[in-house]
């Protein structure tokens, strides 16, 4: 309903009306092969979709101004609608678990130790006695990486079936916020699960609530290719997370070209990535694992938006990119002038940042992206400022370990995400038994509204009844709520969400102020870098706009604004805190700075509330100018 052809284009029509007819009849012989047989139809399908997109290349649509080939058009359409199949059977399949959460999570359980029991592990731990989730938590104890660290060894020197079955598909590096990176593994299982039990649920959620986003426009989708090594047995050790390469049968969806998502560096690919966006009016969805990242393109553009009309308009590739010739010569063909885009670019720049999102693209359905936990302040200065009038879906609440949870209300502004009782085997740690040694938890039909636990997994990929350092209030009989992480100075703990909360409520007293980022780090890492007195204490950097300076007044505001801390100030027991106002941008330039030194992907990068490397606080503490 939302293309628009042209006078200039009936004639053109009426010659591939033969066309049009093949592919509806080529289309019904697949629909009629899929209700009689699914395992019959397979090569069908494959063959009646290549017969479509071929007989449909010579035809092109005019989509708000966009040009698109009928192939695009068709496989856009039957790729959403078969994943938004997909999407309904697995949704009334989660209603129904949810309905009898105890019986789904033991049959989740003892198809995980099924498929463990000729393991090496599996053997260790005599999987194959085991006939109930009670059994299991008895024998088995609750674990940290480092019960692991020595298997994962074994398994990136090639040595098969320690774990899981069969072979990883990557040795995937976890992002660090709840602690250091650690290497897990991630196999077909893991990557079937999240997108039959997420992106199929969460995709029929969307287009539910947003139903604008089941059209042909295209979506302007951040994610930058990762990089990989390879372990001693030739295994992948990268990010476990969409990238380009995984996600290369649905390039076509995006504005973005193929060749633009082999550029390797960040920097290069984001101008890319807006270049294209930029000149198609029609772009309908903007799209990134985080909200950090969409935040930190838009703040490259305000910083140097002048680059991207001059090109748009002048249907250039900027002459300073690292690429490939042969990637700069693709590109180079699916650019032109365009004086009339320019003009717009240029018109809507001239008025501002705030809302710019929508007066760029009028035609703007969506933000989907995960905006909670460590993302939250990312999220909430979009919908403030450039992204203000455009509603945001936020899917998924997931790990490096797998899928935890999805978002089965897009239009509440309070995120809440439904444990899946099919992906993962979950326990709860309550708040008060953290540090227990081997500590009691509860399933998940045990679990009561308003506590706090921290989260213990068992997953598809060799992880049983594992920590991994998330804790979740639960807010309602089946939806759970990520706290993300705590800080801990002699036993003080101080959730992200309280943390995040009383900083705004203290800034926005401030005239002009706006909080863009923030983070903490305990004076016992920094050493003899700092002079804070001998006690225990925070030191706070903080990222404003509109301030230049902050009073003694002001920071003393900070710390009373924290109640938990004033408490255990007045105890003796932690010093005061030390608040420090770094300037612009210090907080995009230590994303850079953790992600080449750890190997982060941009694609997973979470910035970390709780500094706990001496280099990255050492870093902050240089870029203080108050």
């Amino acid at each position: 309903g939302r293309g628009v052809i042209s006078v200039g284009m009936a004639a053109e029509l009426r010659r591939n009306a033969l066309r049009l007819s093949c592919v509806a009849a080529l289309l019904a012989v697949t629909v009629a092969a899929v209700k009689s047989s699914v395992e019959g139809a397979s090569l069908v399908c494959v063959l009646s979709l290549g017969a479509m997109i071929y007989l449909g290349t010579g035809l092109r649509w005019t989509l708000k101004g966009q040009s698109r080939s009928l192939g695009d058009l068709v496989a856009l359409r039957v790729a959403r609608k078969a994943v938004a199949w997909v999407g309904r059977r697995q949704r009334v399949r989660l209603e129904a678990d949810t309905r009898d959460v105890r019986r789904a999570q033991e049959e989740t359980l003892l198809k995980r130790l099924r498929r463990g029991a000729d393991t090496w592990y599996g053997k260790q731990h005599q999987f194959s006695s085991i006939q109930d989730c009670e059994t299991f938590r008895q024998r088995h104890p609750v674990t940290g990486y480092d019960h692991y660290s020595e298997l994962v060894e074994r398994v990136a020197a090639g040595e098969e079936r320690v774990l899981t079955a069969d072979k990883p598909l990557v040795l995937a590096m976890t992002s660090g916020t709840s602690g250091t990176s650690n290497m897990l593994l991630s196999t077909k299982d893991t990557s079937t699960e999240f997108f039959m039990q997420g992106v199929a649920v969460c995709l029929d959620v969307m287009q539910r609530a947003f139903p604008a986003t089941a059209g042909a426009q295209r979506t302007a989708k951040f994610f930058y290719m990762p990089a990989f090594r390879q372990s001693a047995a030739g295994v992948p050790i990268g990010p476990n997370s969409s990238s380009p390469a995984a996600s290369r049968h649905l390039l076509r969806l995006y504005t973005t070209p193929a060749p633009a998502f082999r550029v390797p560096g960040e920097r290069d690919a984001l101008y890319l990535h807006l270049l294209f966006a930029l000149k198609d009016a029609s772009v309908g969805t903007l799209e990134s694992n985080f909200a950090s990242t969409i935040f930190y393109a838009f703040r490259t553009l305000q910083e140097r938006w002048w680059s991207w009309w001059d090109d748009v308009e002048s249907g250039r590739i900027a002459a300073g990119l690292d690429l490939q010739p042969e990637v700069r010569s693709a590109l180079e063909k699916l650019t032109g002038p365009d004086p009339g885009r320019g003009a717009e670019l240029r018109a809507q720049f001239l008025r501002g940042f705030e809302g710019i999102a929508l007066r760029l693209w009028p035609h703007l359905n969506l933000v989907l992206t995960v905006d909670s936990g460590s993302n939250q302040i990312y999220g909430e200065r979009l919908r403030r400022h450039c992204c203000k009038g455009v509603p945001f879906y936020s899917p998924f609440y997931a790990a490096t370990e797998g899928l935890i949870g999805v978002n089965l209300w897009p239009l509440d502004d309070r995120r809440r995400y439904l444990l899946c009782p099919r992906s993962m085997f979950c326990e709860f740690l309550p708040e008060g038994s953290l540090e227990a040694e081997q500590p009691n938890t509860v399933l998940m039909h045990q679990a009561q509204q308003g506590h706090s636990y921290e989260l213990v997994l068992t997953n598809a990929a060799g992880l049983y009844r594992y920590r991994i350092g998330d804790v979740v209030k639960v807010v309602g009989f089946h939806n759970q709520w990520s706290s993300g992480w705590n800080a801990d100075v002699r036993g003080e703990k101080v959730s992200e969400a309280a943390f995040l909360a009383a900083l705004k409520r203290t800034v926005d007293q401030w005239p002009a102020a706006r909080l863009v980022d923030y983070g903490c780090a305990e004076s016992g890492i920094l050493g003899n870098l700092e002079s804070g007195g001998a006690q225990p204490h925070y030191h706070v950097f903080l990222e404003l706009s509109g301030v230049r300076n902050l009073t003694e007044e002001q920071r003393d505001k900070v710390g009373r604004g924290l109640g938990v801390y004033r408490s255990f100030r007045f105890k003796g027991s932690i010093g005061p805190m030390r608040v420090q106002l770094v300037k612009e941008g210090t907080f995009q330039e230590l994303k850079g700075l953790m992600t080449a030194s750890s190997g982060t992907s941009p694609n997973t990068f979470k910035m970390h509330r709780v500094i706990r490397r001496k280099d990255c606080a050492s870093f902050l503490l240089g870029k203080t100018i108050s």
